[in-house]
């Protein structure tokens, strides 16, 4: 296969990487017995070195097994970016088990579902998530919910105050002591006087059910071995050929319940037996700015909408940002003048690349120290190979043709969980056909042109219109719902509702936003509503979102 983007690779980044057949659980092993003194993790103040992660960890492996988790079972984990989620996660690992990362801004009913259709029996989860875990708890598979709080690792002087902000702020949450219900210091400190098993946990086997959004409006669950996910790290880490182990600092603030997070963050850290400086709010921006300057970040993958922030920020000259040597933009197109404002402020590179939940998650970037091209998502990573397509046919299509993105490499899932049909669509003889229409130029480089059919991309998040419009019709007054993305200027897009009401019936904009509230995490929820008599259709029915658009951005409607 010809593969042109190789001869634009950086000095150091190998065109082919032999990979390490190890899990997820042997790097931090590896992290733990040859970097036991390094810092794993910095919170506010708070530090943990790899040695005391390590000590965490088998408690809770311990717990786990006292709770009832066996090999194979999967575990709901629905935390921000505390220490709790790295001790976890492990844990969670080391026993056999197989994570559900979990969204934290889900709503009940997202919640539900994606609890029933992984089969996850525990949860782990922070106190103010209570009572949306308790309110489905009895209408899913879940027997075991696992409670923790935000200030447990904070420094004394904030754990102290921390109590008295949240009440302050209406996120003070009391958990009531019932059975199935857990806390994370009494299993903290509880004896439990036996070893761990000595389970043995295969490259082959499954880590993690990612969930990403589906065009039937129904989540799906990216099925990815420990294999996939380390490949994805050792291909990132080639990427940034100028990482040293024990060295680095990773700017940690995108999710780790996020593929993008999870491999470039979280995974990539201990790979590289290296510090995660954890974000659990990336929006505190004072925070992120405060912890690169004061703990001299050198890694900050994050999304536009970030580097935008703080290219905004008042007085951003008086923080040193200086320490950063590389930055890759995920989630969304990052414009140019962007990159290079973000750049001349911490001159360290920014540079954009690609990824899906299905590819672990990254499959392009740009180069770091070469060539760039304005508006492309780069080259594919080594060992991983990428094609143009005709999307009916999926015959391959000339240099700067317009067709299907198609992507190959040991970072690819093996399919969604419990959905065989769905797998069969997107998975054939090894190949990932995204759905994302592209081009690839002369050079290797390619080019997202048009994002998958209808999907919206706001702040990062992947946003599909269907499920928002099934919600939507379930409103009583309803007659038809579209819903379309229009551009925005912090967010890249945002989510615009068009209505028709049923006749004699009407309905005002604060009722559907409020209705919307109720159903959609807070990202998914339109932010406009604009009433109609009718929806541009096809012959065949079947409502035109891209008129809709159209319409929207020829009438400068925002």
């Amino acid at each position: 296969m010809n593969r042109p983007w190789l001869q634009h690779y950086d000095n150091g980044v190998p065109e082919s990487i032999d990979f390490q057949d190890i899990s997820l659980n042997q790097i931090f092993e590896d992290a733990v017995n040859n970097s036991p003194n390094v810092d794993a993790i910095y919170y506010f103040g708070t530090r943990i070195t790899y040695s005391e992660l390590e000590k965490y960890v088998k408690q809770f492996s311990k717990a786990l097994i006292r709770l009832g988790l066996k090999k194979g079972d999967r575990v709901a984990l629905m935390l921000p970016n505390i220490p709790q989620y790295v001790i976890f996660h492990f844990a969670i690992l080391r026993v056999g088990g197989i994570l559900v990362p979990t969204n934290p801004l889900y709503v009940e009913r997202e919640l539900a579902y994606q609890i029933n259709n992984s089969g996850a029996e525990i949860i782990i989860t922070l106190d103010i998530y209570y009572p949306k875990v308790a309110a489905i708890k009895e209408s899913t598979s879940l027997r075991c919910i696992i409670i923790n709080k935000i200030s447990e690792f904070l420094p004394f002087h904030l754990k102290v105050f921390y109590p008295i902000k949240a009440k302050k702020s209406g996120y003070y949450t009391k958990v009531p002591r019932l059975p199935g219900v857990h806390f994370f210091n009494d299993l903290l400190t509880e004896p439990f006087p036996f070893d761990l098993p000595d389970l043995e946990v295969k490259p082959g086997d499954i880590a993690i059910l990612l969930y990403t959004g589906g065009t039937t409006g129904l989540s799906k669950g990216a099925v990815l071995t420990h294999q996939n996910l380390i490949a994805n790290v050792m291909q990132t880490c080639a990427w940034y050929c100028f990482v040293e182990e024990k060295k680095e600092a990773i700017l940690s603030a995108l999710p780790f319940f996020h593929s993008y997070g999870l491999t470039t963050c979280l995974h990539m850290a201990v790979y590289i037996k290296s510090k995660m400086i954890l974000i659990p709010n990336p929006r505190d921006l004072k925070a992120v700015l405060n912890a690169i300057q004061k703990e001299k970040a050198t890694l900050f993958p994050g999304v536009p909408t970030l580097y935008i922030a703080i290219n905004n920020f008042p007085k951003i000259e008086k923080y040193d940002l200086s320490s950063i040597k590389g930055c890759i933009s995920g989630g969304a197109a990052l414009p140019l003048e962007v990159a290079r404002k973000f750049e001349d402020i911490s001159k360290g590179k920014l540079i954009e690349g690609y990824g899906l939940s299905e590819t672990s998650p990254v499959t392009h970037a740009n180069a770091l120290k070469g060539l760039r091209k304005e508006g492309a998502i780069g080259m594919p990573v080594p060992n991983t190979d990428a094609r143009i397509v005709d999307p009916e046919t999926k015959e391959v299509l000339a240099v700067g043709e317009l067709g299907e993105l198609a992507v190959k490499g040991p970072q690819v899932m093996q399919g969604y969980w419990k959905m065989e049909s769905e797998t069969e669509q997107v998975l054939k003889d090894g190949w990932l056909f995204t759905g994302d229409m592209a081009k690839m130029d002369e050079d290797g480089f390619f080019y997202i042109l048009d994002r998958k059919k209808d999907m919206i991309i706001a702040g990062g998040f992947n946003i599909y219109p269907r499920e928002i419009e099934e919600v939507l019709f379930e409103h009583p007054d309803i007659e038809e719902a579209a819903v379309v993305g229009i551009p925005d200027e912090y967010r890249g897009e945002t989510v615009m509702a068009f209505i028709v009401c049923k006749k004699g019936k009407s309905i005002t904009v604060d009722e559907i936003l409020a209705f919307c509230k109720s159903n959609l995490a807070s990202f998914k929820r339109p932010k406009s509503v604009e009433f109609r008599e009718s929806l541009p259709k096809s012959n065949i029915g079947k409502v035109l979102r891209r008129v809709l658009k159209e319409e929207m951005l020829n009438s400068g409607g925002d």
